[in-house]
């Protein structure tokens, strides 16, 4: 019997390196017939996925410095993603053994529910520290392409659950 072991590389750094460079790609100003390219929040999928597929000390390190990226890349306020992406994580993994195994549709309404939560807590940070609210068309553009990328979430946990046979 192979033993295929899946260690942090495999599920939180190269995730983590793909999201950054995607980011990157996707905040270049190409217009393509009038529109731009979509900015979504791409660490939320990972602050979803991650503490399904094995809750780790790495990960919620990981996910503050990505957070820290976000804030330092767009020029927003620092603290305010990390503080989003970190609530996600907690939220997901204190309802960890009520998720486990649960259908997809299930899983994406806890993706759905918990996006729209850390969309709204930095709507309101941003409200409070700026004094004035946030254009609800530019939430909108980045909260759609956020939801749109749950696939990508499912097929993390599906890939990466289990990944390690030796706990089986």
């Amino acid at each position: 019997m192979t033993v295929r072991v899946v260690g942090p590389a495999q599920w939180v750094f190269y995730p983590a390196l793909v999201v950054i460079a995607i980011t990157v790609i996707l905040a270049t100003p190409v217009e393509l017939f009038g529109l731009k390219l979509p900015e979504p929040v791409l660490p939320l999928v990972l602050a979803f996925a991650w503490p399904l597929i094995r809750p780790s000390m790495v990960a919620p390190a990981v996910l503050f410095g990505l957070g820290l990226f976000l804030d330092l890349f767009w020029g927003g306020t620092l603290g305010l993603w990390p503080l989003c992406l970190l609530s996600v994580y907690g939220v997901v993994l204190a309802s960890r053994s009520l998720l486990a195994g649960q259908e997809t549709q299930i899983l994406f309404v806890w993706y759905a529910t918990c996006a729209l939560v850390a969309f709204l807590l930095a709507y309101l940070i941003v409200t409070v520290i700026t004094g004035r609210a946030p254009s609800l068309l530019s939430l909108l553009g980045q909260v759609i392409p956020t939801l749109l990328l749950f696939p990508v979430a499912d097929w993390m946990i599906q890939r990466f659950d289990d990944g390690d046979t030796r706990f089986r």
